[in-house]
């Protein structure tokens, strides 16, 4: 992994990551929510080691506690509850023409 360019990733802006995620790894994009500014990506089962080395490359980190993939698009300022309940929250693949 190129943790230097995992550090320049976690700086991009929500509508870059959602870009990369849908050229790069579209069955994340298809599962991806805008949380506030922040992307999460949430899986019914484990994904291959191949999947999440993307994703950690990509700027995303594992948070155990909602078990989601979350990339913080440059605002790196946690919620102690879920923060659905205060920001916007969708789901871009929806608004996705085909």
């Amino acid at each position: 992994m190129d943790f230097a360019k995992r550090q320049e990733n976690r700086q991009l802006p929500t509508e870059r990551v959602l870009e990369l995620l849908k050229r790069w790894l579209p069955i994340a994009f298809d599962r991806a929510e805008v949380v506030g500014k922040w992307v999460w990506v949430s899986f019914t089962e484990k994904q291959p080691q191949s999947m999440t080395a993307e994703l950690s490359q990509l700027g995303f980190h594992w948070n155990n506690r909602r078990q989601v993939w979350q990339h913080p698009c440059g605002v790196f300022k946690g919620e102690p509850v879920d923060p659905r309940s205060k920001y916007q929250s969708f789901h871009p693949a929806d608004h996705v023409a085909a």
